[in-house]
């Protein structure tokens, strides 16, 4: 377990660093919205979540659902760094005989504990993770991530809805809150603020911080554990292409896009000189 801000903040860039490198190999991909979630990955695979790389199907594992299914990329960057396969495989991202195809596939990665890739059906599955996990009275934590544009999907609410009435306080869901999605701002196509005051309507516990910020996210999860009766959300206020400036200017623009060998390069430098 990392126990140190600088350390989590080193593994942030890393993830960082692996997320653009893993693109880059393609030359296209969903860079925005990877970046934006590595400091979480950072704090939960690197402190907070109960798993072992060498039997990553262990019975009794804390898992992950990252309902947001196209930042794969970011998972994947995150499940290498800390040894759930080697590094070089994110290079052969979305390729034929791939293990990383351009969404979560449990099927086909290690340490992947849902496929996901159709918004809104991410914290549904968590949910039905979660009740097994009380069933089982295993101990384990259900952590998922849900993008604010897929937060305008009822689905989403059906499960919020559920998972408050039947306080489900082993689930952990995080909105990456970057404000941005594919064709526009969240305010702009469906604004959903005030978001804290709807998902304690819907009797969750809600934590409102900084997303980008390992000391916050570690806070508010430690914190988060410690409430019970009530599942959690903890909204991330983060900045979509967070690290890289090119990709944080390109803002709509960088859900998804081209990266080159040259980008890749001025990307690392700026991650690098971050430390």
């Amino acid at each position: 377990m990392i126990t140190s801000v600088k350390e989590l903040e080193n593994v942030a860039r890393n993830i960082r660093a692996n997320i653009v490198e893993c693109i880059a190999s393609l030359g296209v991909g969903h860079i925005g919205g990877c970046l934006s979630i590595a400091d979480v990955l950072a704090v939960l695979y690197g402190k907070h979540m109960r798993y072992d790389p060498k039997d990553p199907k262990k019975e009794g594992r804390d898992r992950l659902v990252c309902s947001k299914g196209h930042a794969g990329p970011a998972v994947y960057s995150a499940l290498a760094e800390f040894g759930f396969f080697p590094k070089e495989e994110l290079y052969t991202l979305n390729r034929g005989g791939t293990k990383l195809p351009s969404h979560c596939d449990m099927n086909k990665t290690p340490g992947v504990d849902m496929t996901a890739g159709s918004l809104g059906q991410g914290l549904s599955c968590a949910l039905g993770a979660a009740i097994g996990s009380k069933l089982k009275g295993d101990g384990a934590t259900i952590y998922a991530i849900i993008g604010d544009g897929e937060s305008q999907e009822g689905q989403i609410w059906e499960a919020a809805m559920y998972a408050g009435s039947h306080k489900l306080d082993n689930l952990i869901v995080f909105t990456d809150y970057n404000k941005l999605q594919l064709d526009g701002t969240i305010a702009d196509i469906c604004d959903l603020s005030p978001l804290a005051d709807k998902w304690r309507a819907f009797n969750f516990a809600v934590w409102d911080i900084p997303g980008n910020d390992v000391a916050e996210i570690d806070k508010a999860i430690t914190e988060a554990k410690s409430v019970s009766g009530k599942p959690k959300m903890i909204i991330l206020n983060t900045v979509k292409g967070k690290g890289v400036s090119f990709v944080e200017e390109a803002k709509v623009g960088s859900h998804s896009m081209n990266v080159s060998a040259e980008q890749r390069d001025i990307a690392l430098k700026e991650i690098e000189g971050g430390r």
